[in-house]
């Protein structure tokens, strides 16, 4: 895979992506602080598959978590899950 930075949104998993927050030290609210137009219902619906957010909301979120995680972390997270 791929480093972190050029990682395809489309490559990441729900599971994946819940993971990547709670490794990261997120919690669903403080993903709200830290992004704007980004609410904790789009983390939680984007984390059980019931809807996607745009690929740039998507590409900033996961800014967000690789920011706090090593690259081995996050290709472990979404090659696994």
């Amino acid at each position: 895979m791929a480093s972190p930075e050029s990682l395809d949104v489309d490559d990441v998993s729900p599971q994946a992506w819940r993971l990547l927050r709670v490794a990261a030290d997120y919690g669903q609210r403080d993903v709200e602080t830290e992004l704007d137009d980004i609410q904790q219902a789009h983390v939680s619906m984007l984390e059980s598959g019931a809807r996607a957010l745009s690929p740039s909301r998507r590409a900033e979120l996961l800014d967000l978590y690789v920011a706090e995680l090593t690259d081995d972390q996050v290709r472990a997270l979404v090659e696994h899950f």
